[in-house]
């Protein structure tokens, strides 16, 4: 089988993408300097949050997940706004996730720390991190809670 030099570059920044994340936290250059936990909440019957679930340890994050009956509960406890709901909720490092935030966005928070609650991807969009279908919608990642209120802070 050939393969073509923009099929193997492509290949090759795909899976350092995924991969990777972790290393544009914070430098890291060791195995001591190791990912922030994440806990996650999801219902049994949700599919796609195992995608993220799967998503985020591909990444390098170690992921605990808690699966519940409602998760409606955790999302109110952590002060995740209505409009800005999905499926999961989890929490990273004193930061609140929800739904399907990319692990280098989340990444990206850890190295920025921003005074923020955390970062959301409303609903479900098609072609975000562990809803891999075929198909990819527009959406947005947004940054909620603490001084800098609620703003885009990255488009997909």
């Amino acid at each position: 089988m050939t393969m073509s030099r923009r099929t193997l570059m492509t290949a090759l920044l795909g899976t350092a993408a995924a991969g990777g994340a972790l290393a544009l936290l914070r430098g890291m250059t060791s195995p001591a300097d190791a990912a922030p936990a994440v806990t996650v909440w999801k219902a049994a019957s949700c599919g796609c949050c195992g995608g993220w679930v799967d998503h985020m340890r591909n990444a390098g994050f170690p992921v605990t997940v808690h699966v519940v009956d409602d998760v409606d509960p955790v999302k109110a406890r952590l002060g995740v706004p209505e409009r800005l709901q999905s499926c999961h909720t989890a929490e990273v490092d004193g930061y609140v996730l929800e739904g399907h935030v990319p692990a280098d966005s989340v990444a990206r928070l850890l190295r920025e720390r921003p005074s923020a609650k955390g970062l959301a991807v409303p609903g479900m969009p098609q072609g975000s991190a562990g809803m891999e279908t075929g198909t990819k919608d527009p959406y947005q990642v947004v940054l909620f809670g603490g001084s800098v209120g609620t703003r885009v802070y990255e488009t997909r």
